[in-house]
């Protein structure tokens, strides 16, 4: 077991976070806990707009609860730290993209972990599934998530029955963004992060803020609140100097130059 589960590099404004805990990936307290750290000083890093999260290895992107670790004593219920488990799912406030770059086995956890991501990018060899049911227990985020993100008869028969999609599979329903090939997959998840990174970032943070918070408002009551000035992220946006930088780089014919203010 590594003494170091987490690795983080960071590369201008992108951080890549790699789950690295042999021989799968996955997760204890201990390790949701850092996680969870890891992830609210990304959030707090005015310097810092997007994340990656992937696995080490070529096998596991994560199967989620460790399940070792359990029988040694963690308790399902135990402490997972800010953030909830693995750091994501239950972060407040966290409005910058996060891009999961699943490079093979995503499962339980590890699928509620990816699906706490803003867009999922799969290895060709990636698969999926929810096998709680098979140990008597129940998927928790996922049951609330999935069924929202992939049609409602497919979310349902993977919570009830376990089944695994493989990548082509989850990509046709929806869940995954795109597939490539295992040696392209990094790549592919940085050249989609620095194109992000290059993006307004006060703009993500609103998109981020209104999804979220609008989820299960009606239409008329969400756009109320845009109008009556309740959403933060917006009035923060529409009084910003990248709100006059952007007018200004239209008019002038140029690329915008973003600086978060």
């Amino acid at each position: 077991m590594t003494d170091n589960p987490i690795r983080t590099k960071r590369d201008g404004h992108i951080l890549e976070v790699t789950l690295d805990r042999p021989k799968a990936n996955a997760i204890d307290l201990a390790t949701s806990r850092i996680m969870g750290d890891v992830f609210t000083d990304f959030r707090d890093d005015p310097d810092l707009r997007v994340a990656i999260i992937t696995g080490a290895g070529e096998k596991f992107f994560c199967p989620g609860w460790d399940l070792k670790a359990a029988a040694d004593g963690d308790a399902v219920d135990g402490d997972y730290g800010v953030g909830g488990f693995g750091g994501l799912q239950e972060l407040r406030g966290l409005n910058k993209p996060v891009i999961a770059a699943v490079n093979g086995i995503c499962c339980g956890g590890g699928l509620e972990l990816a699906l706490s991501a803003d867009i999922i990018l799969a290895a060709e060899h990636a698969s999926f599934a929810l096998p709680e049911i098979r140990s008597g227990t129940v998927a928790d985020a996922a049951s609330i998530k999935l069924p929202k993100r992939i049609p409602y008869h497919i979310a349902m028969e993977m919570l009830f029955t376990g089944r695994w999609l493989e990548a082509e599979e989850a990509s046709r329903w929806g869940l995954i963004n795109h597939i490539y090939p295992a040696a392209d997959l990094m790549a592919e998840a940085r050249k989609m992060a620095a194109l992000l990174a290059s993006g307004p970032p006060l703009v993500y943070a609103a998109i981020k803020e209104i999804v979220r918070e609008a989820e299960d408002m009606k239409f008329q009551d969400a756009m109320n609140r845009i109008t009556k000035s309740q959403f933060e992220t917006v009035e923060r946006l529409y009084r910003s100097q990248d709100q006059k930088e952007g007018a200004r780089a239209f008019a002038e014919k140029r690329d915008p130059v973003w600086t978060g203010k």
